[in-house]
């Protein structure tokens, strides 16, 4: 959602720079700048990111017109540089300390946020008639905890570890699956330490519906029971996996909206 967000305001020409935490567990990789983190840059569609150490290197990312990204969980950097706008894109349903205070303009994004209270303004994140709407008073609806439906199916579609170990995956985004598939392994130490040579040893995760993964977490990444670890979209259009799907895309208009409703200038700087 916050990689949807920093693309179509960087289409709108803001200057952006996203902060992350030090191993991403972003599921839809394809189309998330946090795999800068990773590879020290990424792109999604057309939109490049770069992975930045400091105020100089977010600089050199703006002036090739690229996203910065820094690994800064605490988004400490944010009190030195002081940007116009913070979005809070966490989406951990909840506010974890962001305040009104800490940029002229603070906008909190889905469920957690009080608009005029903690953020200046709320962007709605549910599917629906509401969907990307801003909201100046209140708060967005509450989190349901059912995924939203996509070809008629709404949790058969997510992927969750079936226990807590290194995650192994056995395809790849854009592939296509059938139900029953072991998609990837949930590895704990002692699997590895019996398998020796990484065998097929581990809890395996399999498909519950037919599709194509649309999202699915990197080889190596830990994980625990339950933890999302990929997405399957049973519509089979491959191209999905590799553009900003359209709730991204209206969450970002929001956004968009919200900037262009408190007047903040083009050239503004967004965490």
């Amino acid at each position: 959602m916050a990689s949807g967000i920093a693309f179509r305001l960087h289409h709108s020409g803001f200057r952006v720079a996203m902060t992350e935490i030090a191993a991403p567990t972003a599921v839809r990789r394809a189309v998330c700048f946090s795999e800068a983190v990773y590879e020290g840059h990424s792109q999604v569609e057309d939109v490049c990111a770069l992975l930045v150490k400091d105020e100089a290197g977010m600089k050199g990312a703006f002036a090739n017109k690229q996203i910065a990204v820094f690994v800064d969980p605490a988004a400490a950097i944010v009190k030195k540089l002081k940007p116009a706008v913070l979005v809070d894109a966490i989406m951990a349903k909840t506010n974890t300390g962001t305040a009104l205070t800490d940029a002229p303009l603070v906008i909190g994004v889905g469920p957690g946020f009080a608009a005029g209270i903690d953020c200046h303004a709320v962007i709605e994140t549910r599917r629906g008639h509401t969907l990307g709407r801003v909201i100046t008073e209140g708060n967005a609806l509450p989190n349901t905890g059912v995924p939203g439906e996509v070809g008629g199916y709404t949790v058969e579609r997510i992927l969750r570890s079936p226990a807590d170990g290194v995650f192994s995956a056995l395809f790849s985004i854009g592939d296509e699956v059938k139900k029953g598939d072991v998609v990837a392994l949930a590895r704990s130490a002692m699997d590895a330490s019996e398998s020796g040579t990484g065998s097929a040893l581990g809890h395996p995760l399999m498909a519950e519906i037919d599709g194509i993964l649309r999202g699915l977490l990197p080889s190596g990444i830990t994980v625990s029971r339950g933890m999302k670890a990929g997405d399957i979209d049973p519509r089979c259009e491959r191209a999905h996996c590799f553009t900003v799907s359209d709730k991204a895309l209206a969450v970002g208009g929001g956004v968009l909206e919200a900037c262009l409703r408190f007047s903040v200038g083009k050239t503004s700087c967004f965490f």
